[in-house]
């Protein structure tokens, strides 16, 4: 088993319709890896794919991927591809009770978004995670 010292929030920074096929086809096809870049994949629908057993390695935050554990929900750009939070109620719902599980399993992670790392100069996941996380009852009605 894994130390796991991070449960890691993404987004795909892709439209909502992207389907987790393509987005698995991407990372072979265009970047070459072999293990995905996320652990969970929650679609539009609020439906949780696992691409990877937690006790593998996913291609999440270079540098720390070896003790974290990786989900994203697809979406995080808007139709000009710009950064935004655009998580349908369904996929929050989902992130809520993955992540709360993750934790029940991995008490001593902490839960960050990717952005939350040093040296990432990206938006991912379009939204504070510890803040949204801590306050998810207000957050699933808006």
């Amino acid at each position: 088993m894994r130390e796991i010292n991070w449960i890691v929030v993404h987004c795909t920074a892709t439209q909502q319709n992207a389907t987790v096929s393509a987005i698995l086809r991407y990372w072979t096809e265009e970047l070459g890896w072999k293990n995905p870049g996320y652990h969970y994949l929650i679609d539009k629908t609020g439906t949780v794919v696992q691409l990877q057993e937690e006790s593998k390695v996913a291609n999440g935050v270079r540098g720390y991927n070896q003790r974290s554990v990786h989900v994203a929900y697809i979406g995080g750009i808007d139709e000009v591809g710009d950064a935004i939070d655009n998580r349908t109620i369904s996929q929050k719902i989902s992130m809520y009770r993955l992540l709360t599980n993750l934790r029940m399993k991995y008490p001593e992670a902490e839960l960050l978004g990717h952005k939350d790392f040093p040296k990432v100069h990206k938006a991912c996941p379009c939204f504070d995670t510890k803040h949204w996380y801590k306050h998810h009852q207000s957050s699933l009605t808006t």
